[in-house]
């Protein structure tokens, strides 16, 4: 089987992409990532005195290094490396490559290390058929995945493997990155002429959004799409670099990490009464195609469990924004989602309905199957007979429809689940309650 690196060990050619040619070739042309391979970490200590031993999981973002790591432990290991991409490689692929280990080991010694690319696209079939041979040591992998692997690979090869988190790069990175393009005469445009004008770089060091493929690819197109003054220098604008990437997807799986951490960050925003950053991971939702019910449906939670009582028109106006938006739909249906966001996020906050799960423990501690008290039960059926209902006073004929009268059970007397916040119209309740229990 070919290697997927062969060719970009042996051949750095001009005709490759920048963001190809550009890859660091030893580690410390790596940049980022310092909390795994700053001097002295763990894993920049076993990647040069080649002693990756046991397997490793590289999980982070598209473009901050996982490929480019696994290239460089490549580069540095006698060991014999093998690759496979998880999207185009079955189980007949990774058996070839498990009998050439195997092989490898009985006869020449050799240890094998296996990188598997996206390696959270096998199903959990392939990825058994995986781990054998990784609990055995005939293989070492490197796992690479964009995805959550305590989610998206088996628990047993994840318990087998070292997890490693890289993080999207920082502006700083992407400015070193792109700055080594524009100076390396080799691989880069270091001998002909190629000026970026600062703010090009500023948006493009910011926009990148931590992603270095994404900032090469969009300052090769941009280079490539400036024609050269009359001198031969050739000055990148700002427009040119905005056209560039203006095309880029927003990052968000709807089935992975960032659809769930992008819901938390919207809730927690208007649970936090951040307007403002309400509106952006919103947008950031529907920009990224979101179903808009999920979005509401979880307003909709919120309006309930955290607002409640301190403004109850909330849920009203959250139901109706629903309402309104399966009349409407997109594009025009974002001013509902809009208006309930705000609203949401304006409004005086209160949990105070969580009151419920203090009675639902009382309720599963409570032993007594008939602690409903006699004058509570219902007359209707057999009131004659039992003396159901008697006793019972009816609030309404009192002057302020309030009576003093037991409603808990016998062993309950006393208890209180419900505490108002005193916020919003929750504090107009606090006071009725108040007086009502000084009676």
């Amino acid at each position: 089987m070919a290697d997927l690196f062969d060719h970009a060990l042996a051949h750095d050619t001009a005709a490759q992409p920048l963001a190809e040619r550009m890859r660091p070739r030893t580690l410390n042309e790596f940049v980022g990532q310092e909390h795994i391979l700053g001097p002295g970490k763990m894993l920049r200590r076993a990647i040069e005195s080649d002693r990756l031993f046991s397997s490793i999981i590289l999980w982070g973002p598209p473009g901050c290094g996982k490929t480019t790591l696994a290239r460089l432990i490549a580069r540095h290991t006698r060991a014999h490396f093998a690759t496979l991409s998880a999207v185009l490689a079955g189980k007949a692929d990774l058996r070839k490559v498990i009998a050439d280990a195997q092989e490898r080991r009985k006869y020449h010694r050799r240890r094998t290390i296996l990188f598997i690319d996206e390696v959270h696209r096998w199903n959990k079939a392939q990825q058994d058929a995986l781990l054998p041979h990784v609990e055995n040591g005939t293989i070492t992998l490197i796992g690479a995945t964009t995805e959550n692997p305590y989610f998206e690979v088996i628990s047993a090869l994840v318990s087998r493997s070292r997890v490693f988190q890289l993080r999207p790069l920082e502006p700083q990175h992407i400015r070193r990155i792109v700055e080594a393009a524009l100076t390396d005469p080799e691989r880069g445009y270091g001998g002909q002429n190629i000026r970026l004008s600062p703010e090009a770089l500023d948006f493009l060091t910011q926009a990148a959004r931590g992603d270095a493929r994404s900032a090469l690819n969009a300052l090769e197109l941009a280079v490539e799409t400036t024609p050269p003054a009359p001198d031969g220098r050739r000055t990148i604008p700002l427009q040119a670099v905005q056209e560039a990437l203006q095309q880029r997807a927003v990052l968000y799986d709807k089935d992975g990490d960032a659809h769930y951490d992008t819901i938390s960050a919207f809730i927690k925003s208007v649970r936090g009464s951040d307007p403002d950053a309400a509106l952006y991971w919103l947008a950031k939702m529907v920009e990224a195609g979101e179903d808009p019910r999920f979005i509401l449906r979880r307003l909709l939670i919120l309006a309930a469990e955290d607002i409640g009582l301190a403004d109850p028109q909330a849920l009203v106006v959250v139901n109706a924004a629903a309402q309104a938006f399966e009349w409407v739909g997109l594009p025009e249906g974002v001013y509902h989602l809009a208006e309930a966001t705000l609203y949401l996020a304006t409004a005086p906050k209160s949990n105070s309905t969580k009151a419920y799960f203090a009675a639902r423990d009382a309720v599963r501690q409570n032993t007594n199957p008939d602690d409903v008290p006699n004058h509570l039960k219902d007359p209707s059926r057999d009131g004659k007979a039992t003396g159901h209902g008697q006793g019972y006073r009816y609030p309404h004929d009192a002057p302020e429809h309030f009576v003093i009268q037991q409603y808990l059970p016998d062993n309950l007397q006393g208890a209180r689940f419900y505490t108002p916040s005193g916020q919003g119209y929750e504090r107009a309740i606090a006071h009725r309650l108040a007086k009502w229990r000084r009676k």
